[in-house]
């Protein structure tokens, strides 16, 4: 998306070290923008610095608050402000229902929502007037398509990302009554042949659901009336499209990006 102009503002993107987290800090970056990858996988080093100046890398488990403080504050401190924050940190394990394991639950919860939940505490803090940043802007959480279907072997991943969207809507809300001065959104992305979604096909195969992890693909296909997979730039342009003026008066929602896979 060449067409939006972010330069001089500062994005901070959780788990932007690969997948789909990479590419919106690569959308973020060919905009204008600096941007903070955050991730605790330390090989979101490597991906800052193919951005080139001007961004930089802080390790961050999603699930700690004090890490959460250490990465706003650096963010400020290193690239001068923060005006949008993608909460794209997520995990998921896939189980029936009658298989499902207590820890898998957890960590699930804890990434998902806990993680998602504190971006959105430590986002709004810094933003709004009296923050460390001050000038408003834009949070954007990456939910899923899997909030909007009944998908089998999702159904805890299922659940979060579902908390996501309304987690969306009530901080929406809250910014807006309290004169933050902050947009917040969401996105369903549909499925991607990222690592996270090629293990999605495989699991789908190993539960017995379908015969092959490419029966499981051609299955998601079938129900995307667009007709194929979602690609990284698609929804990368979507988080940079929220983070920009174009979406000024959008604000608490859910932004499909699934090929109207949910309808």
């Amino acid at each position: 998306m060449t067409s939006i102009d972010l330069t001089g503002r500062v994005a901070l993107v959780t788990g932007g070290a690969q997948g789909l987290g990479e590419g919106m800090a690569r959308a973020l970056a060919g905009a204008g923008a600096r941007v903070m990858i955050a991730d605790v996988n330390e090989a979101g080093a490597e991906t800052a610095a193919s951005l080139g100046d001007g961004h930089g890398y802080v390790r961050l488990d999603v699930t700690d608050e004090a890490g959460w403080e250490s990465a706003i504050t650096t963010t400020v401190d290193q690239l001068g402000g923060l005006d949008v924050l993608v909460n794209n940190a997520g995990i998921e394990i896939s189980s029936l229902i009658t298989e499902v394991e207590p820890d898998d639950i957890r960590k699930m919860l804890d990434v998902n929502i806990l993680g998602t939940a504190l971006g959105l505490k430590h986002g709004l803090r810094a933003m709004r007037p009296d923050g460390a940043a001050g000038k408003g802007g834009s949070i954007i959480n990456i939910s899923s398509v899997a909030a909007t279907i009944a998908f089998p072997a999702i159904s805890i991943y299922s659940g979060t990302k579902s908390a996501v969207d309304r987690m969306t809507r009530v901080a929406a809300m809250e910014s807006g009554k309290l004169g933050y001065g902050v947009r917040v959104n969401c996105i369903y992305p549909g499925l991607v042949p990222t690592a996270m979604g090629a293990g999605l096909a495989n699991d789908m195969a190993a539960l017995g659901l379908y015969g092959s992890p490419e029966e499981a693909v051609g299955a998601v296909i079938e129900l995307t009336p667009s007709g194929r997979l979602g690609e990284v730039e698609d929804m990368a342009d979507a988080v940079v499209f929220l983070a920009s003026d174009a979406s000024r008066f959008i604000n608490g929602i859910g932004l499909p990006v699934d090929g109207g896979m949910g309808m």
